[in-house]
């Protein structure tokens, strides 16, 4: 978020978690990209913040059922980040923002997930969407949704006309590919990234669900390390690799968005540059 608009939210969070009844003098920020995500203290809650209405794409899910979806994985014992147990399960206005109150945990310090525990919590996590009857996107609606907006001049201005056909076109071509292979298909986290796992002593748990689609699960294997996607069995990794294409394709697309600050143009260039080598497709960590 831009500083302003940032503190405003701040603001805003901890004006809501004071009039729930909890205790809050500080707003200490965890994560500050398209939405804000703070530390409340001393109540100890964790608080995701984004303009109303806000979503990255728009076949997003939305607040209110994210947060549905984050429930119902909860009360199947899915490995995700809880919402906040001591007040009422629900998005909250104020200020113009959309207020999701989760429960804190306690990062694990000096130790990283490893890949075998990394795989273990996403097989869990997939087992349990599976038990979920929740109606979301497809995965292709996030490929065709990005795919509007990389034609659009007035969305991507800075694309050249060679670099916007190259997008559209290796978009096309993946989704289509995948969709033609004909695997099982399921709810999906969407976005499963190293930066969505939480390091915790109850071990990985997955948060940020706003992507969350229906597709095979190959396509969030296309979004972790290729040590954690070797680790997970019995998928298609001919496949991984073809939905790892599709996912670098959307992430070096939104470098070139207008307004957009992550993964930010530097980055964007490197991962055009990716898209426009072509296969063997690369993990998104790699880069």
């Amino acid at each position: 978020m831009q500083e302003a608009e940032g503190r405003r939210a701040r603001v805003a969070a901890m004006s809501t978690a004071s009039a729930l009844g909890l205790a809050v003098d500080d707003a200490v920020v965890l994560s500050d990209s398209n939405r804000l995500v703070v530390r409340l203290m001393p109540c100890d809650v964790v608080a995701r913040i984004a303009p109303i209405g806000y979503r990255v794409f728009a076949a997003a899910v939305g607040a209110e059922r994210e947060l549905e979806v984050v429930q119902r994985l909860a009360e199947t014992d899915g490995p995700v980040a809880v919402l906040e147990p001591r007040v009422e399960p629900r998005v909250f206005v104020r200020d113009g923002f959309e207020i999701a109150m989760l429960t804190y945990f306690e990062p694990v310090q000096f130790r990283v997930v490893s890949p075998t525990d990394y795989a273990h919590a996403l097989e869990r996590l997939h087992d349990v969407m599976r038990q979920v009857d929740v109606a979301t996107p497809h995965f292709t609606d996030r490929a065709a949704d990005v795919q509007l907006w990389v034609a659009r001049r007035d969305v991507t201005p800075d694309l050249t006309g060679e670099d916007r056909e190259l997008l559209a076109d290796r978009l096309g071509s993946l989704r289509r590919s995948i969709v033609d292979r004909g695997a099982a298909e399921q709810l999906l986290h969407g976005e499963p990234h190293p930066w969505n796992v939480l390091n915790t002593k109850k071990g990985p748990l997955f948060v940020d669900f706003e992507n969350c689609v229906s597709g095979p699960v190959e396509f969030d294997l296309g979004w972790v390390p290729k040590a954690v996607s070797e680790c997970y069995p019995g998928v298609d990794q001919d496949l991984v690799g073809e939905c790892r294409g599709l996912v670098l394709a959307i992430v070096a697309a939104h470098g070139w968005r207008r307004g957009d600050h992550k993964p930010g143009r530097e980055s964007g260039v490197a991962f055009l540059d990716v898209v426009r080598k072509g296969p063997p497709w690369p993990s998104l960590d790699s880069l």
